[in-house]
């Protein structure tokens, strides 16, 4: 037994000296090795195309700007909110390198992804009620339909998968926000893979600390990316401009937020104050991060 260990001991010994790299806990080692796969995810309110909104803010003058906004972050996977069909398909024509998914009834809560970049495994939208199912319903006491789009991504050169969701809490309701907050993560808990990364986008009405922000981001649920990145710009700003407020209410007025789930970090996050000769492209300001995902092997 002794001239066995002996003759492993030796061979333990040739091969440190023949691969210095190598050590006993070289095999640990690799296990712990990982796979980053970098996604800039942008969410961005449009705000609905109407005739209230007087020039320079009609939807037909501010298509422009809002194309120069997009291909200048160059986000990968954008969350849209209030996107009417008829500004959708102006979307599809300005951004023809953009793909897009949402839903079918009202405002869409849309998501837009570079087609030649990640490929959709499967997709679904739900309704933010007590009727998920049922297009267009309303039961948590606000009076505009709310609802949910989400989508499983395949990262094409990585092969990596992660979740993508979008949503628009009500602007009135209180009782809606909290009831959405809460169904939200149900539903992420109950479909979606636990190995994955989630990346949740939305307009959720509501401020940092608020009851939906604390529902969602408490017991390790998402993680605010805004509060985690390891760079913030335009920390001083909210993001509800109003077509007329640079400042976007300041930070109280952030109600656009980039949550995260799972094996990622926010890199960098930002509030992006484009406007020009007194244009705003629209009356939110959109918030762009580049978020690393991580898969350990």
């Amino acid at each position: 037994m002794k001239k066995v260990l002996k003759s492993l001991l030796a061979v333990a010994v040739l091969l440190c000296i023949l691969f210095p790299g190598s050590s006993p806990g070289f095999a640990a080692e690799n296990k712990k090795q990982s796979t980053t796969v970098q996604v800039k995810a942008m969410t961005f309110n449009i705000r609905n195309s109407n005739n209230n909104d007087s020039s320079p803010h009609t939807w037909k003058e501010r298509i422009p700007a809002i194309r120069r906004l997009i291909n200048k972050k160059n986000p990968d996977i954008i969350g849209t909110q209030e996107v009417l069909p008829s500004q959708l398909k102006d979307l599809k024509t300005h951004l023809p390198h953009y793909k897009w998914i949402g839903g079918n009834r009202g405002v869409y809560s849309a998501i837009s992804y570079k087609e030649n970049e990640y490929r959709v495994l499967e997709y679904d939208y739900f309704w933010l009620s007590d009727k998920p199912g049922v297009k267009g319903s309303k039961t948590w006491g606000n009076q505009v339909p709310r609802m949910v789009t989400w989508a499983k991504f395949l990262d094409k050169q990585s092969n990596k998968q992660f979740y993508f969701v979008n949503t628009h809490f009500d602007h009135q309701s209180a009782q809606a926000r909290q009831k959405s907050a809460e169904f939200i993560l149900k539903v992420t808990k109950k479909k979606f893979d636990p190995r994955l990364p989630v990346i949740l986008t939305g307009d959720f009405n509501a401020k940092p600390g608020s009851l939906p922000h604390t529902i969602l981001t408490s017991h390790g649920a998402f993680n605010d990316l805004w509060e985690t990145a390891e760079k913030r710009r335009n920390e001083k700003l909210g993001t509800f401009n109003g077509f007329d407020d640079p400042t976007g209410g300041g930070p109280d007025k952030r109600i656009d937020w980039i949550l995260g789930k799972g094996n990622l970090a926010a890199n960098e996050i930002e509030i992006v104050n484009v406007r020009r000769n007194g244009q705003f492209p629209s009356d939110h300001f959109p918030v762009a991060a580049n978020i690393s995902l991580i898969y350990n092997k």
